[in-house]
């Protein structure tokens, strides 16, 4: 990655770094207190949560994250709902999650479980978005300048917008490296102006101080 690409935050909710923070605080203290054999187990167990309770079931999730819904009135529902088929590390987390009114937040400490794991396994997951298909060979130069940018395996997961015109975005965590064709016509446009107002005031400069004055 060439140093000329813009170095930015994402901006989502999901992804903002307060948020993240906060999440990989639970996320850490979950993985640690799981057993190295059932960090699979657990994972699964977590995705399967948000994805098979709290997507098929909005009206659930509205019931456990909305602020009116007291803590104690959360906990019965995990107890009755969730306890019986989950296991006591993850039951656990929920009612955590509850005591300190982050149960908002599970979506976001799922996601860091399983990027930590990842990390912690020599993994990295990273984001690509391109203006058209990579080819192979694209890719595989791409994945191996990563590899030894990151002192990781890349795990690519690659996307299309044409509004790139060229070029690629490559996301990793929270920092997003923009090598697109689009940025550096910004980039370009902005270098343009700044010179215009540059010459402009020279001018202004000489016009006001005439030279031998």
């Amino acid at each position: 990655m060439t140093d000329s690409r813009l170095q930015t935050r994402i901006k989502s909710v999901l992804e903002d770094p307060t948020v993240r923070s906060v999440a990989r605080v639970y996320a850490v203290a979950l993985l640690d207190a799981t057993p190295q054999g059932d960090v699979a187990a657990v994972l699964e167990e977590a995705q399967s949560f948000v994805t098979d309770v709290l997507d098929a079931n909005p009206t659930f999730e509205r019931l456990l994250c909305n602020p009116a819904t007291t803590r104690d009135e959360k906990l019965q529902r995990i107890d009755r709902v969730v306890a019986p088929h989950a296991s006591p590390a993850f039951t656990n987390l929920l009612r955590v999650l509850v005591k300190h009114d982050r149960l908002d937040i599970i979506r976001s400490v799922v996601d860091t479980l399983g990027r930590e794991i990842e990390d912690r396994s020599g993994r990295k997951r990273v984001k690509v978005t391109s203006a058209t298909p990579l080819s192979e060979a694209a890719l595989g130069e791409l994945r191996a300048n990563l590899t030894r940018a990151l002192s990781a395996d890349p795990i690519l997961e690659t996307s299309i917008d044409p509004a790139l015109l060229g070029g690629i975005v490559v996301r990793i965590g929270d920092t997003v490296y923009d090598g697109s064709v689009r940025i550096r016509l910004k980039q370009l446009r902005a270098s343009l102006r700044e010179r215009c107002l540059n010459e402009i005031q020279r001018g202004r400069d000489r016009f006001r101080y005439p030279e031998g004055n």
